[in-house]
């Protein structure tokens, strides 16, 4: 009888070192990368989050401007941003809005800005409420990917230089 044959024991080779243009170019996309995070933090954020608050009870507003609005498409990507303005009781409300969902569209958007009579400081619109859902899962999607693409990335450098350092 024979002894059953070993396996080779497997090699691993350290990745080949790369210099500092490698690593300085690998942190500048990390910083620009974290930077659109930020901003889809900063802009897209509080509006989507404030459109649930008055999903339920927010009606279309009869004396409210939309000023400097403008939507833009990128294949499936929509971005919509807008000034709402609303006269209360109280002063005038000036509200920028920032949307971003996905979907087919061909055209131009019509909106109606609406309002929830109890916070008018809250003030958007038909197209951000209809699409809240969309918008939502859009969000989630961007933000969770850009978040992954960091994580992973700062874990392959570390990665990378304990093995190149010889910490296996």
């Amino acid at each position: 009888m024979t002894a059953p044959a070993k396996s080779p024991a497997s090699l691993r080779l350290p990745p080949p070192s790369q210099g500092w243009g490698n690593i300085l170019w690998t942190l500048f996309g990390l910083v620009a990368l974290a930077g659109i995070l930020a901003a889809c933090l900063v802009y897209t954020a509080p509006p989507l989050l404030s459109d649930w608050q008055v999903r339920e009870t927010a009606h279309p507003v009869a004396d409210a401007r939309v000023t400097d609005g403008k939507c833009s498409a990128k294949i499936v990507l929509h971005i919509c941003d807008a000034t709402l303005n609303l006269r209360t009781s109280t002063g005038a409300v000036a509200r920028r809005v920032n949307y971003v969902f996905s979907g087919f569209h061909v055209g131009d958007y019509s909106i109606r800005v609406m309002a929830d009579p109890a916070r008018p400081d809250l003030v958007t619109t038909d197209l951000g409420l209809d699409r809240l859902w969309n918008r939502t899962l859009t969000f989630l999607a961007i933000t969770g990917a850009i978040a992954a693409i960091i994580v992973l990335a700062i874990a392959g450098m570390v990665r990378n230089r304990r093995a190149a350092s010889g910490g296996l």
